[in-house]
């Protein structure tokens, strides 16, 4: 989740604390939101799980996000 904290503050010039408040509304909105199955791989994600040589999973997933939310001028997969 630091990963994730740090790429927000990193985007936004937002403070740590900050961020780090909007990315546990938003991890607790999908959660909410999302399939059971779906909410725990977000759990597995956030918890530092799954790492691939391409960034790692953590880093996918907030691209992921940020697509979601129109900020993605650096998603892999413009189709998403």
């Amino acid at each position: 989740m630091d990963e994730l904290v740090n790429q927000v503050v990193q985007k936004t010039g937002i403070s740590q604390d900050q961020a780090t408040q909007a990315v546990q509304t938003v991890i607790g909105y999908l959660k909410n939101k999302l399939p059971g199955p779906v909410a725990s791989q977000l759990d597995n994600v956030l918890g530092g799980q799954g790492q691939s040589s391409s960034g790692g999973m953590m880093g996918q997933a907030g691209q992921a996000i940020g697509g979601m939310f129109g900020g993605g001028g650096d998603n892999p997969n413009p189709t998403s």
